[in-house]
């Protein structure tokens, strides 16, 4: 296969960042990994990544560790919070192994330095892994406490001049103005501006991460990370899926 299909349509996009919770790889599982579900998820990658389109990922830490429970339940927050990201540099690793085994080359690039596993963040180095086609997941969040794996999905997708985040969720294929699963009349959005999510409290991200696209004018794509193909099918505009947009 070549890096870049030859026939078929133009991709919309040519740099993307696929943002997934830590939840995205249970699988039916309560807790931790579920390797199939992971390879699952990155054969879904190798798809994209085999049109041409160069990818880098964020991935949360809920399924080891949330930082945000744990300090609910009387940890010290920053503690807390370090804790969370921590758990997504495993993940990261999970997710590189997957990866691999597809045949791809990747990289993780931590924003806590833990050389033995992972390369520190340096923004150029990043950027020229994506332009010699390697897919880069970015782990330790932000590495800073208090701010979430989306804010940190949104600050890499600008750093790395992505063209739009996509936000696979499990589950639901877009943004509803109520919970679906609770309210069977839940009406799903094909378009909401960024401050509609805001205003509406729609909960696609966190405040500050939409503040941050919306700012920089940079689409987010909500999907579901169920559909068999949903990742490569947005890249030609198929599919179903929520826009958020200015």
């Amino acid at each position: 296969m070549s890096e870049t299909e030859t026939s078929g349509p133009e991709p919309l996009y040519q740099r993307v960042l696929l943002k997934i919770s830590g939840e995205a790889l249970m699988g039916d599982q309560g807790f931790g990994l579920h390797p199939p579900t992971v390879q699952r998820i990155a054969a879904e990658v190798k798809a994209v990544h085999e049109l041409g389109v160069e990818v880098c990922m964020v991935i949360g830490g809920g399924n080891i560790f949330r930082g945000l429970q744990g300090s609910a339940q009387g940890m010290e927050r920053t503690t807390a919070d370090y804790m969370g990201m921590l758990a997504t540099v495993m993940n990261a690793l999970a997710m590189q192994s997957a990866l691999e085994e597809h045949g791809m080359h990747t990289r993780v690039i931590s924003a806590i330095t833990m050389n033995e596993v992972a390369e520190p963040y340096i923004r150029r180095r990043a950027v020229r892994h994506l332009e010699k086609k390697r897919v880069c997941i970015f782990a330790a969040g932000t590495g800073n406490p208090y701010f979430t794996t989306d804010t940190a999905a949104a600050l890499r997708a600008n750093e790395m001049a992505c063209e739009a985040i996509l936000m696979g969720k499990n589950g639901v294929d877009g943004i509803y103005d109520k919970d679906p699963e609770q309210h069977p009349d839940a009406k799903r959005y094909d378009k909401v501006t960024y401050d509609e999510v805001l205003q509406k409290n729609l909960k696609v991200m966190d405040a500050s991460a939409i503040a941050l696209a919306r700012d920089n004018k940079l689409p987010i794509i909500v999907f579901s990370l169920d559909e068999p193909g949903g990742f490569k099918g947005i890249l030609a505009g198929e599919g179903t899926y929520t826009i958020v947009h200015g």
